[in-house]
């Protein structure tokens, strides 16, 4: 819980209200939690709450103060999104979100509300790094060839697209990628305000500067720890200034003539531009390649939050952070955002695969991509915007779709094969039966075979959104990590001293994700608590780390489940498969049912109450399974299809 929302439930919890009686069935107590009318249970903080919220102040650093009267057409609850719904029961306007989370049980599920005519505000709260953005799924859908010419014909259908289809009144549905060829609206307007830039040759020179600088730094090691003599705003500015020249001195070993003008006056605040440029393009290029800076990445993000601190500020002299660069804010300061509606960019961001394609079909989309690319740097180039940065741009926005191809889409072929090879409500062979019962085989969950299907079907479609908004998520993670209040404070947290501190807006944007996957899904089974700011998930940096790592554990899996009918197809390769599992579908269904029971069975935690079915503790679940592979009876199934681990290349 935060840390905020923790002193205020606090201070709720010694308010002067006293909720009335409530009905014997419905009082807070064991035996009602454990009947069969558990909706109806409500806890008494909840009342309290209700009563004393209008005269109760929040004290915590990033909870603004309730004489500060709700804006006129904003959630009472969040304050930061426009109100959408409205309680009668309650008396207040919440969003969709916050409405959910707040009326989910006890009493408040049986409230009245009715939708408000919502009216956007002119100038709602911004963000740092890009505006709010739609996510969607991806989807594409093949060209039809025709036996003509790959080079005539891609022409004459980018000259259709690009001169007679009108570009500015185009509207998708909302969350849906446009289709290659279709008309795009604003949704790439939207999604490129959280891509970032990708790197030129150039900045990847002073990136392998920053990597060595970051690999030789003790940063982490100096600052937070105890007992050292001098204090601690000294040792930060004592480090910053140290990797500062470091940074200096290998700059003069690899450019001379550049690198000595960084020493002409020893002025830190003089080379202030120099040294935001190169800790930015750090942080764009691990934002574009989670596997990257691996060790190096906490060590900047560590240094700069700790940069942001006034008195730091006031010891350093200058400022080491400076804001993304995105797709959305190169282009925008040139004017060009047009080429972000313009029909054209599907082809030239799209994605080309060679599966179950002819070397023609390949070779077509090839040329029909780089004519498109062309194409848009020519129309969109202007004064300070070269050929060369649009199709940057481009680039950038075709990675972002191959980052969802890699990390998004291992949970989409995850839910398929849930769907393919398992009944909803009932198992199909009592031996592939999803149930799971609390004690057996580790488990500290209890579901049938109906719910265990329904709780594995939620937690991947959870998975899935959020890593549909992995850019946006980072962004907010990083404003919340290098906030100017945001304090926060070393506790041993069970793994060593971690930096505990609130996120509130990460936080935020993580429960419209989960209210998302709510109305996804429909009914959801287990707990919706999300951890943030506290042992289990400590500050945002860590919190990235962990739902960045999905698609190690996913991966893996669809690829093993891919090769088995080819490894099959091998002599002694399937008299071994048809020994051990009968058939290949025999071995894929075990594998399947063994994920799916012991992969969310709310194990893998370090005591009892920090394992179950909370949001964190799904994923907890799934990297304890890993954990266990080499002890599966199907693990030599695993290696005859390559895998090498759950940390390899794939």
């Amino acid at each position: 819980m935060v840390e905020g929302t923790s002193s205020k439930m606090q201070q709720i919890e010694n308010g002067i209200q006293e909720p009335p009686e409530v009905p014997e069935g419905t009082k807070f107590s064991l035996e009602n939690i454990l009947g069969d009318h558990h909706d109806a249970v409500e806890h008494p903080g909840l009342k309290r709450q209700e009563l004393d919220a209008p005269s109760t102040a929040a004290e915590g650093w990033d909870e603004e103060s309730v004489n500060k009267p709700t804006s006129e057409g904003y959630c009472v609850e969040c304050e930061d999104q426009p109100a959408e719904v409205r309680c009668d029961d309650c008396q207040d306007d919440y969003c969709e979100v916050c409405f959910a989370a707040q009326h989910r049980k006890g009493t408040r599920k049986k409230h009245v509300s009715k939708p408000l005519a919502v009216r956007r505000p002119n100038n709602t709260p911004s963000e740092q790094n890009g505006d709010h953005a739609e996510a969607g799924n991806e989807a594409k859908t093949d060209e039809d060839d025709e036996d003509i010419d790959m080079a005539d014909e891609s022409d004459i259908e980018l000259e259709r697209i690009g001169t007679s289809l009108p570009t500015s009144a185009a509207k998708n549905a909302p969350g849906t990628q446009p289709a290659v060829g279709s008309k795009v609206g604003d949704w790439f307007v939207e999604r490129s305000k959280y891509i970032p830039l990708r790197l030129s040759l150039g900045e990847r020179k002073y990136l392998r500067l920053l990597d060595a600088a970051l690999q030789v730094s003790e940063y982490t090691d100096k600052v937070d720890t105890m007992g050292f003599a001098l204090s601690k705003t000294k040792r930060i500015v004592l480090q910053i200034r140290e990797l500062c020249a470091i940074l200096s001195g290998l700059l003069l070993s690899a450019n001379y003539k550049l690198g000595q003008s960084l020493f002409t006056d020893r002025d830190f605040h003089k080379n202030e531009q120099f040294y935001q440029d190169i800790f930015e393009l750090g942080r764009r290029h691990k934002i574009m390649n989670p596997d990257k800076m691996r060790t190096t990445y906490g060590k900047l993000i560590y240094l700069l939050q700790d940069s942001q601190s006034p008195e730091v500020k006031d010891m350093l002299n200058f400022i080491c952070v400076k804001p993304i660069k995105t797709v959305y804010s190169v282009l925008d300061v040139h004017g060009a955002t047009g080429l972000l509606r313009d029909d054209l960019i599907t082809y030239a961001t799209m994605e080309i695969y060679s599966d179950g394609r002819t070397r023609r079909e390949v070779q077509k989309d090839i040329r029909k991509k780089e004519r498109a690319i062309e194409i848009l740097s020519a129309r969109y180039q202007c004064d300070g915007l070269d050929q060369e940065q649009v199709r940057q741009c481009l680039y950038s926005i075709g990675d972002n779709h191959a980052f969802l191809r890699s990390n998004r889409d291992p949970c989409d072929q995850m839910i398929a094969y849930l769907k393919q090879y398992f009944h909803p409500t009932q198992a199909k062979n009592p031996k592939h039966s999803l149930a799971i019962r609390s004690g057996k085989g580790g488990a500290r969950l209890s579901h049938d075979h109906a719910k265990q299907y329904a709780y594995v079907l939620q937690s991947l479609t959870l998975w899935r959104e959020i890593l549909h908004d992995m850019f946006r998520l980072w962004s907010l993670a990083e404003q919340d990590l290098l906030s100017e209040t945001g304090r926060y404070r070393l506790r041993d947290t069970g793994q060593g001293l971690n930096r505990v501190q609130a996120a509130p807006k990460t936080l935020h944007m993580m429960h419209a994700i989960l209210h998302r996957a709510q109305q996804s899904v429909g009914s959801w089974v287990g707990s919706s608590a999300i951890h943030m700011g506290d042992h289990n998930v400590p500050n945002a940096l860590m919190f990235i780390d962990k739902y960045s790592q999905i698609y190690r554990i996913l991966l893996p899996i669809c690829n093993t489940l891919r090769q088995i009918p080819i490894i099959t197809e091998k002599p002694a390769l399937r008299s071994y498969i048809d020994d051990e599992f009968g058939t290949d579908e025999g071995c894929i269904l075990e594998i399947l049912c063994d994920f799916f029971r012991h992969g969310f069975d709310g194990s893998g935690a370090d005591n009892f109450f920090d394992a179950g079915s909370c949001i964190d503790g799904r994923l907890t679940s799934a990297w304890n399974w890993c954990a266990q592979l080499e002890r599966k009876r199907y693990f030599p199934v695993f290696l005859l299809t390559g895998f090498v681990g759950f940390d390899g290349e794939w």
